[in-house]
């Protein structure tokens, strides 16, 4: 991975983290923490989390993206993200 790509993933996780803070209440989580499974979100969260992922990321979520693996954890959306983008960049 380039340093460019490096920034990017890191703006993306850092823009995650801020989204998933107005709803932790002071609770920190790793990047690679699956918030489901702690108990922090449940499953009704995904549909907050794909609108922030379509309105504020600008990465149109797909019928074949909705596995909760892209959207359990900081890491998981932002490799998502990344993928649609580069994805998206060659299109």
């Amino acid at each position: 991975m380039s340093t460019a790509e490096g920034g990017h993933m890191d703006d993306i996780r850092q823009r995650v983290r801020a989204f998933l803070d107005q709803f932790l209440h002071g609770h920190r989580i790793d990047d690679d923490e699956n918030y489901f499974a702690t108990g922090h979100f449940n499953s009704l969260f995904v549909m907050q989390l794909v609108l922030f992922v379509e309105n504020e990321l600008g990465v149109p979520v797909e019928d074949e993206d909705l596995e909760m693996e892209n959207f359990n954890s900081v890491s998981a959306i932002a490799r998502m993200v990344e993928r649609k983008s580069r994805a998206a960049d060659r299109g």
